[in-house]
Order: structure tokens, then C-alpha cells, then sequence
């Protein structure tokens, strides 16, 4: 996490099972802050750098640093449990210690190394129809919609379903459907996952503002404590995803997560590039 002395901004790519992301540090980037623009800028995969989210740490009065968490099109997330953890890793590693308090959207979230790997509490799942946030009134653990998916807030909202073959779902066209479906008034992120074994579960997943994924933290999240509300599992699940694999285990204390953190290289956006 040291500068790199070169003008412009530097920046971390890094992915968890896949999911990949943009680190940007505006604690010491001259007060520049990521804003709609630049993000879209950074999103795009020919022009810029390419990533599913952006991750911006910031100061945090109350806590060690505060993440900001941007999708592709510009838009800001309220969570992002993968991202959450490289984030953290990075954080321990430079901190010299083996837990972290960082502040979200979400409220003030705690990471820990533990079973040689990085945790992170995503805290309590959003059950009621107003947290999640849904448009009216109705039982979450089955909408109202084809496929009967159930709704959970993880700090944004998660529509799941549960089907015979995740594999067989047509991602591009249902995830977009399903995101902008107007019982969804924040849009959704939407997961499908069927049963593999005992406590484990293949999953897909379409990301609003992003798209197909091949991983997603909170929606892994979202998606072990609904199968363990069906009755399908317990609480501590394993979740195959497109990019790799995801423990998740709802505790007393929350919904913690944990999988494989990947710093892949570090670069520099050129004042050139960043310039108007």
C-alpha cells in the first residue's frame, strides 16, 4: 500500500474468486476523491483498467479506514464482501495486525485472519420487506414473481432463486429482467443456485450495474442464509461460484464470509489519462 512516487493515481487490481476490483486510496491522493465519472472511466476494460466494483478508502474518524464501494456504470454500492476482504488483507498486512474495523453504507463492519484466510462480518441479513428495500409489503422468503425467489439485504438488495440447474439459467437475459423488476425499487442483484451436496451449492450470479460476475461476496452472503431459511442447509454453507469457491457461515454475530484474496498488479492512471 505504499505511494508509488510517479504522477497521477495509483491503484491496486486485485480479485477474490474472480471477482475483480480497482483499489484506489484517496487517503493520499491529494484530496482527489472517485467520483461517478471516473469510475465509469476506470470500469471500462479497453480505455481504462476494467473491474466488477471500485473500492475507494477513505479517512474514518471512528474506525481504521472507511470503504466506498463504485459498480461499472458509475453507481455506488452499499456492500462488497469480496472487495471487503482484499481490502482488509491489504489493511492487515500494512497495519502489522490480524483484525480490522472499517466503516460502509452498511454501518461499521470488522474483518479477521482466521483458518489461515480472511473473514469478513457482513453483519445481520435484512429480512423485512422495507430493509431489503422492496416496493410494498410481501413475504421475502417468496416473492411474488416467476421462480418465487426470496429477497435479502445485505447492505444491498438480493433477490435469490433457488432452481434445478444454475448452470442452465440464461444469466444475461433473467438477470436484468429480475434487477429492474419494478418490486425492486433500489434495482437488485439476483443469484441463482441449486444444491450440490450437503451444505453446498453452486451459484451464479448478475450484479446491478455490473452484470455477470464471476463472484459476489454479499450475494454469497444473501444466499446461504436463504437456502438455510428453505430449510436446504445449515448455516455454515460452501458456495461454488464461476470464479472460484466461498465459505459463508451465519453466526450469532452476523453473516461471515471468507475466500481466496489475489493481488494481481499495481499500477498508475497517468495524469494524462485522468486529465479532462
Amino acid at each position: 500500500m505504499d505511494p508509488i512516487r510517479t504522477p497521477g493515481l495509483p491503484f491496486l487490481k486485485m480479485h477474490g474468486a474472480g471477482n475483480d476490483f480497482v483499489v484506489i486510496d484517496s487517503r493520499r491522493s491529494a484530496g482527489r476523491a472517485v467520483t461517478a465519472e471516473l469510475a465509469r472511466a476506470v470500469a471500462d476494460r479497453h480505455c481504462g483498467v476494467g473491474f466488477d466494483q471500485l473500492a475507494e478508502i477513505r479517512d474514518d474518524p471512528h474506525a481504521d479506514y472507511q470503504l466506498v464501494f463504485w459498480n461499472s456504470d458509475g453507481t455506488e454500492a452499499g456492500a462488497c464482501g469480496n472487495a471487503s476482504r482484499c481490502v482488509a488483507a491489504l489493511m492487515m498486512e500494512a497495519l502489522g495486525r490480524d483484525e480490522v474495523r472499517f466503516a460502509t453504507r452498511r454501518g461499521l463492519l470488522r474483518a479477521v485472519r482466521a483458518e489461515g484466510q480472511v473473514w469478513v462480518n457482513m453483519g445481520a441479513p435484512q429480512l423485512g420487506w422495507a430493509e431489503v428495500p422492496l416496493a410494498h409489503a410481501t413475504d421475502t422468503d417468496r416473492l411474488p414473481l416467476e421462480g418465487a425467489p426470496a429477497a435479502v439485504g445485505m447492505g444491498n438488495p438480493h433477490a435469490v432463486f433457488f432452481v434445478d440447474d444454475a448452470e442452465a439459467v440464461p444469466l444475461t437475459t433473467r438477470g436484468p429482467q429480475v434487477e429492474h423488476d419494478p418490486l425492486f425499487p433500489q434495482r437488485t442483484n439476483v443469484e441463482f443456485a441449486n444444491l450440490t451436496g450437503p451444505d453446498r451449492l453452486r451459484m451464479r450470479v448478475w450484479e446491478r450495474g455490473t452484470g455477470v460476475t464471476l463472484a459476489c461476496g454479499s450475494g454469497a452472503c444473501a444466499t446461504a442464509v436463504a437456502a438455510h431459511r428453505r430449510g436446504l442447509t445449515g448455516r455454515r454453507v460452501t458456495l461454488d461460484l464461476d470464479g472460484g469457491t466461498l465459505v459463508v457461515d451465519w453466526r450469532e454475530d452476523g453473516v461471515w464470509m471468507t475466500g481466496p484474496v489475489a493481488r494481481v498488479f499495481d499500477g498508475v492512471l497517468s495524469p494524462a489519462w485522468l486529465a479532462p
